[in-house]
């Protein structure tokens, strides 16, 4: 009898302690197929997700920075009308009203073709100058997915002078009221507050006042844009003329802006201090006559308003 039980124990020991490990196994089984079953599923989810690219926006508030184009363009769609003036001298003293007697006004239509390709048009009295210009847009500062460290936009422009030839009477051409521009604006959001934009610039002019002036100019821009408050930044922008101004037939200086943009709903205020009178890049670049050490500043503005034409 104590046999039989001693045998019937150890056959109920040996079959507790073989479902034990039989549960053992099952358990640790069980857990490793969860485990791998979520790395797989994990797997899945990652190659069907697409990385985003992040680009960067705003890097100016404007298609201007101050006188020179901003790497910005227009949305497809929408239009933006652009006036700008620039007042006389402010050491013109108290009889001229400090410039503000004399005016010098630029209307211009600016419109987005697609995202990337923006056309304009405009009309100045500076030498009564009609203006037309493309940007295209080739390139986007972005992270993530795609980093890109910069935006690039190319810029190309023809500008007709329609004031009277000053001497009737000789044979005078079409051909030499023009003038052309090339430039590539190459700019960098560096934090949410910084904005930098470096513009090497060709200018080529058809008819010069004498042959000590170069038909071809060269330059390279600078400009930026500090954040103030959330609708308010200071700006400034500087070209430097590469060719020899002790040789040209009158004394042209390098034009530097400093000034405000103050967005306000839809429009766009600007308001510049310049030593240049012209709003187009043929002007500004090669025909600054005004000196900032000498005191030949000109208080000016831009203002644009944004409309929607194409949803």
């Amino acid at each position: 009898m104590d046999t039989d039980r001693n045998a019937g124990k150890l056959t109920m020991w040996f079959k507790d302690n073989t479902m034990r490990r039989l549960s053992v196994f099952l358990l640790f089984y069980l857990c490793t197929c969860a485990l791998f079953s979520q790395e797989d599923l994990m797997d899945l989810l990652d190659q069907d997700s697409v990385p985003e690219i992040n680009y960067a926006t705003a890097t100016f508030k404007s298609t201007r920075i101050m006188n020179g184009h901003s790497v910005e363009r227009m949305p497809a769609g929408q239009l933006d009308f652009r006036i700008s003036h620039r007042f006389g001298l402010l050491s013109s003293g108290p009889y001229e009203f400090f410039g503000l007697d004399q005016s010098n006004v630029h209307f211009g239509l600016n419109y987005g073709i697609t995202d990337w390709l923006m056309l304009g048009i405009g009309r100045g009295t500076y030498e009564k100058t009609f203006d037309g210009f493309a940007k295209f847009t080739c390139l986007r500062q972005s992270s993530g997915a795609r980093v890109m460290p910069v935006s690039v936009s190319l810029l190309s422009s023809v500008a007709l002078k329609s004031v009277k030839w000053s001497d009737p009477e000789r044979e005078n051409y079409f051909s030499s009221r023009l003038s052309y521009v090339g430039q590539v604006l190459i700019a960098r959001k560096i934090s949410q507050g910084l904005s930098i934009q470096i513009t090497p610039s060709y200018v080529h002019r058809n008819l010069v006042p004498t042959e000590l002036d170069p038909n071809d100019l060269f330059a390279v821009g600078a400009g930026g844009r500090i954040k103030l408050t959330r609708r308010i930044s200071i700006n400034a922008e500087y070209y430097y003329l590469a060719n020899p101004k002790a040789r040209m037939s009158q004394q042209i200086y390098d034009p530097l802006s400093l000034g405000f943009d103050i967005e306000t709903g839809g429009h766009v205020f600007q308001l510049i201090f310049t030593n240049s009178l012209a709003m187009i890049e043929k002007g500004f670049i090669g025909e600054t006559t005004g000196n900032w050490l000498k005191g030949d500043i000109h208080f000016g503005f831009n203002i644009s308003r944004v409309f929607t034409l194409k949803e």
